[in-house]
């Protein structure tokens, strides 16, 4: 441990399992107070806190769904009666669906939109006051490789994505003059558990690593947590592929 991020506190967005769980556990190593947030899975947020406790770390778990304002609000809330601030947020929370766009309703648009991009706004807007009381904040938003790549059967995730990516130098722009930087981290074939067992998304198959092996998610919480760390104030507005070369567009 460094412990470069002593003193600061972090809340991760949809950090129960995966990704979210080796960002939420990095930060931690790094010193920081956690906030775990899952949306509906308190097991699985309550298992990572108790690995954050078991390193001698501090962390809470709190439920509710970033693509509800009031939940958002109250996440923002929590961590800073019970954390005593908010200096780094990392927006992971997303749903990953795969479906032909013929097939696509509307609802099932929505669906991907509200949690990953409108969860980020929302994270965004009920954290803000806080990260400008911390002069020195970091707000880390998770992309995809998809939203550079294309991919078939993912118009709503790529686009929400895409989203993302614009959100980011957007709000680079916009909270300079607050000391937040913003930039964007985007995993590329990540090995990770499929729910209930399901089949590697169809987009992995037409992709390859330089190497040839997937990367951990450990992988990708490295490069969040240097971002928000002191030696990186300088980095903003960008989007940094953590993906083994998968994509090496700019």
């Amino acid at each position: 441990m460094t412990g470069e991020l002593a003193g600061k506190v972090a809340i991760v967005t949809g950090a129960g399992r995966n990704i979210g769980r080796a960002i939420a556990l990095a930060l931690a190593d790094g010193g920081a107070a956690v906030l775990v947030n899952a949306r509906a899975n308190r097991a699985e947020a309550d298992a990572v806190v108790r690995e954050i406790e078991a390193a001698g770390g501090k962390a809470i778990a709190h439920l509710g769904s970033v693509a509800d304002a009031s939940s958002a609000q109250a996440m923002a809330d929590a961590a800073m009666q019970q954390l005593g601030g908010i200096d780094i947020l990392v927006n992971n929370a997303a749903l990953r669906q795969e479906k032909p766009f013929a097939e696509m309703d509307y609802a099932a648009w929505r669906d991907i939109l509200d949690v990953t991009l409108d969860g980020a706004f929302h994270c965004v807007k009920a954290c803000l006051p806080a990260l400008r009381q911390s002069r020195a904040g970091t707000i880390v938003n998770i992309g995809g490789l998809s939203a550079h790549t294309g991919a078939r059967n993912r118009a709503h995730v790529v686009t929400a994505k895409a989203g993302i990516i614009g959100f980011t130098r957007a709000l680079a722009h916009d909270l300079a003059d607050d000391g937040i930087t913003v930039n964007c981290v985007v995993p590329g074939l990540i090995g990770t558990p499929r729910p209930k067992g399901g089949p590697e998304p169809a987009h992995h198959l037409r992709h390859q690593t330089i190497t040839g092996a997937k990367g951990r998610p450990e992988d990708v919480a490295a490069a969040v947590r240097f971002l928000c760390g002191p030696g990186a104030r300088y980095i903003n507005g960008q989007a940094i592929h953590a993906s083994g070369g998968a994509y090496l567009g700019g």
